[in-house]
């Protein structure tokens, strides 16, 4: 029922409407709250730093609210993501499509904030008669909000002026380039790189007789395998979503993800009995 929602099961929803609240807006925002529970927000749409509403009054023709929030400059995204980028587990979840939960400080350490940090912050306007501000019609729109931050996490991003696939985008580029990758030279700067070496141009010849071709070359016993579990469980998975299967698509999903526990859980014992053992003792020894 529609008078049940709450808009903001989780974390980063609440934490949105405790700001907004923390502002002295607690009294005013509940006069919108019925209105959001009614359905009388038409229309709601996100665009960097912006919000555009349709919210239905007690007049024929809707009213028209827009809410404003000053977006980070490229600069200041830049040193976000650097901070984000440098945390494996930050990156894993966002990558995955999850918020981590203290994400916030990645912002701070940054001397920047995820979410408006004062009432100034915020620039609206109704075409309503109400002085009040936020009036009934903006603080139905700022609930909605909560609920659709609910479902999209990435919408916070896009509020502060930097869309999903441009985060994505960037923290990949990022976590190469820690990890020593790195982003391709240019064409130019390729060609001044050293030349290959005769030798090192072709790969080593195939085994004459093909027996030969399967038996363990050497080194082959210094190579380890260390099974650690992700830092999202199920990442790939919670990334694509479900598949675009009509009325089988959640079914289909859940039977994807059982195989995915079934296949670490095999992956884990292999392991173990090459001689991974002691790891099966230790707290990560669970998908």
């Amino acid at each position: 029922m529609a008078s049940r929602r709450n808009f903001g099961s989780n974390w980063w929803a609440r934490r949105w409407l405790d700001v907004l609240e923390s502002f002295g807006w607690a009294s005013r925002l509940q006069r919108g709250r019925t209105y959001a529970r009614q359905g009388n927000v038409l229309s709601i749409d996100l665009a960097p730093g912006v919000v555009n509403a349709k919210v239905q009054g007690t007049r024929p023709r809707p009213y028209s609210v827009k809410i404003k929030i000053k977006p980070l400059s490229d600069g200041e995204w830049n040193r976000v993501i650097e901070a984000l980028a440098s945390q494996a587990a930050f990156a894993a979840r966002l990558l995955a499509g999850e918020m981590p939960e203290d994400i916030e400080t990645a912002f701070t350490g940054v001397s920047l904030s995820l979410f408006p940090r004062a009432a100034g912050d915020i620039v609206t306007s109704c075409s309503c008669p109400d002085w009040a501000n936020p009036c009934k019609h903006i603080a139905a729109v700022y609930y909605l909000l909560g609920e659709k931050f609910d479902s999209d996490p990435f919408l916070l991003f896009l509020l502060r002026g930097r869309e999903k696939e441009a985060i994505i985008r960037a923290l990949r580029e990022k976590r190469a380039a820690l990890a020593g990758g790195g982003p391709s030279l240019p064409v130019k700067e390729a060609e001044k790189k050293e030349p290959v070496a005769e030798e090192n141009r072709f790969p080593p010849e195939l085994p004459v007789h093909p027996v030969e071709f399967w038996q363990a070359g050497e080194g082959l016993t210094a190579f380890q395998v260390k099974m650690h579990p992700p830092a999202v469980p199920q990442g790939v998975l919670k990334r694509l979503g479900p598949p675009p299967l009509g009325r089988y698509a959640r079914d289909f999903y859940q039977l994807l993800n059982s195989y995915y526990q079934e296949i670490s859980r095999r992956a884990y014992e292999l392991a173990y009995d090459a001689g991974e053992g002691d790891a099966a003792n230790s707290s990560h020894a669970k998908p």
